[in-house]
């Protein structure tokens, strides 16, 4: 396998069900986004270097604002820094629809442009390649 590249991004998107909400006004706990920051280095990992690897951990962490029940959260991962076994991401977690309740009980908007509710940098380590 190739030394991974920086600039590889993967993204994913995910609808919220509304039964993972437990705080007033429908709002997730920052966890779950870490979550989803963690299954986008795992599809990062893979395509740069073959291998799940490891979310070592964060150095920053930033929730800019809530994410509802009925949201679609898009995470994406950026590869910006190549170590020997090391790899440095940034993350960010956009809203891009959200439940309108006000409309109907299943209404939703798609923002435009997305919400930014939460950044991160992180460092995930990966097996040593063989030569």
């Amino acid at each position: 396998m190739s030394r991974p590249e920086r600039g590889l991004r993967v993204s994913h998107r995910r609808y919220v069900p509304h039964g993972q909400a437990h705080y007033g006004g429908g709002l997730l706990d920052g966890a779950y986004v870490l979550g989803l920051f963690g299954d986008v280095a795992t599809e990062l990992c893979i395509r740069s270097d073959g291998d799940e690897g490891l979310l070592a951990g964060y150095r920053e962490v930033t929730f800019v604002a809530p994410v509802r029940g009925g949201d679609v959260v898009e995470t994406t991962a950026t590869l910006v820094r190549v170590g020997r076994r090391s790899r440095e991401l940034e993350f960010e977690a956009t809203v891009v629809c959200r439940a309108a309740p006000g409309r109907s009980p299943s209404a939703a908007n798609v923002l435009s442009p997305p919400l930014v509710v939460a950044r991160a940098t992180g460092t995930v380590v990966v097996p040593m390649s063989e030569p």
